[in-house]
């Protein structure tokens, strides 16, 4: 089964995926999670070896057996590039017994892993990019360190799949709605025409979240469209925290499959400007949240 991501009739393409994966249950489910939003991908399973090339039990080891400090180095590449080999293999298999067509894509890396995948990213021409909210990186944080720099660097749609998904959140991945939310602003605009090039079988809530009732209709929401358009009040707090968990509330009410912001621009070092509604949705949401860069500069609003 093949995508079709908005080529010209009768020439679908596959869509092509870019996902982190480091062996760890998270990142394993954001492949199952992937895989269901984007049935029918390729699917570049990534893993990235940064030094140390070896775990620090394995070099207690190896140093223990080494003749001199080159030794040790030699042996903790060797050893590092056949674990890293393995656990590449083992999300490949996941991501094939999901329905991708996958295949390995190991990279050695001295750069920060989130800049790293990034990149990967933009030499694939990858469609979207794949990561696990608690995965890679292995912190405490709410994303974790390496999402949450894919998600201020990659110019590419960004999914963030939490861990774990509720039944009801995990069941809706295969047919609930996108929901993407909507003020207006060109960032919206911009998450709202990937959401329907990304899941051309899905219906679209476009979930307006503000007190005033002047925000545009969204292109596609008149009577017979595409686009549902629903608007609710943000309720009370900080307005930014207000509106993004509204959104995150509509999107359960929804019953949605994944939940896409759109990013503010991009910085003078080409940094996406999330702002703080994005970040809110991020942090907050228990669905798969899709960050979508806006290309041009931040307006300088919160």
């Amino acid at each position: 089964m093949s995508l079709d991501i908005g080529q010209p009739p009768g020439q679908p393409v596959t869509m092509r995926a870019v996902i982190g994966y480091d062996g760890s249950p998270a990142a394993a489910a954001a492949i199952d999670a992937g895989a269901r939003l984007f049935p029918g991908a390729h699917g570049y399973v990534t893993y990235l070896r940064v030094p140390p090339f070896a775990s620090e039990q394995v070099r207690k080891r190896l140093w223990a057996q080494a003749r001199n400090i080159d030794d040790l180095i030699a042996a903790e590449d060797r050893e590092g590039e056949r674990e890293a080999r393995r656990i590449t293999a083992m999300g490949v298999t996941l991501a094939r017994a999901a329905g991708w067509d996958a295949e390995p894509r190991l990279e050695r890396t001295y750069a920060a892993e989130g800049t790293a995948i990034a990149q990967i990213a933009e030499k694939l021409d990858a469609d979207v990019v794949v990561v696990a909210a608690r995965g890679l990186g292995g912190t405490d944080a709410v994303l974790g360190s390496v999402s949450d720099m894919v998600v201020h660097y990659c110019p590419r749609p960004v999914l963030v799949v939490p861990h774990p998904l509720l039944s009801e959140e995990y069941d809706a991945l295969a047919e609930g709605p996108a929901v993407v939310g909507w003020d207006g602003s060109e960032g919206a605009y911009a998450a709202l025409e990937t959401a329907e090039r990304l899941f051309p079988a899905r219906s679209i809530v476009a979930v307006s979240a503000e007190d005033s009732a002047d925000v545009p209709a969204p292109p596609g929401s008149a009577p017979g469209g595409r686009v549902t358009h629903v608007h609710i009040g943000r309720g009370r707090g900080r307005p930014a925290r207000a509106t993004a968990n509204a959104v995150v509330a509509a999107a359960d009410e929804q019953g949605a499959a994944v939940v896409v912001v759109g990013s503010r621009g991009r910085s003078a070092v080409r940094e996406i400007v999330l702002g703080s509604v994005a970040m809110g949705v991020l942090h907050n949401s228990h669905r798969p949240v899709m960050v979508v860069a806006n290309r041009s500069q931040p307006t300088g609003q919160p």
